[in-house]
């Protein structure tokens, strides 16, 4: 298993980044990532925009050209997809050892 100096993403991040695998501004962001956990986290304003700015920093999300200029929105990179593939099998790799496969 490749290893990224990235890794382990933390749990916002890692909602952040699958819900960004299609454009989003950051509202939407915020709704799908408590969808996807089921309520049991939510990002305030302030956290996921300094999320998002390390995400950019670090070239895993990357801004989209909008006709609304009050919204910013953004999307996984290439990059962005490859670390999130990796923390997945990272995690993967967690469970099976756990379960003693």
């Amino acid at each position: 298993m490749k290893r990224n100096k990235l890794l382990p993403l933390t749990e916002t991040m890692s909602y952040i980044m699958l819900a960004l695998r299609e454009p989003a501004h950051g509202y939407v962001i915020m709704q799908k990532v408590e969808e996807m956990s089921a309520g049991a986290v939510r990002i305030a304003a302030g956290t996921l925009y300094g999320a998002i700015e390390n995400l950019m920093k670090h070239k895993l999300i990357g801004r989209v050209e909008t006709q609304d200029a009050r919204r910013k929105v953004y999307v996984l990179t290439d990059q962005g997809r490859d670390v999130l593939e990796l923390d997945i099998e990272r995690m993967q790799h967690i469970i099976h050892v756990y379960k003693g496969e």
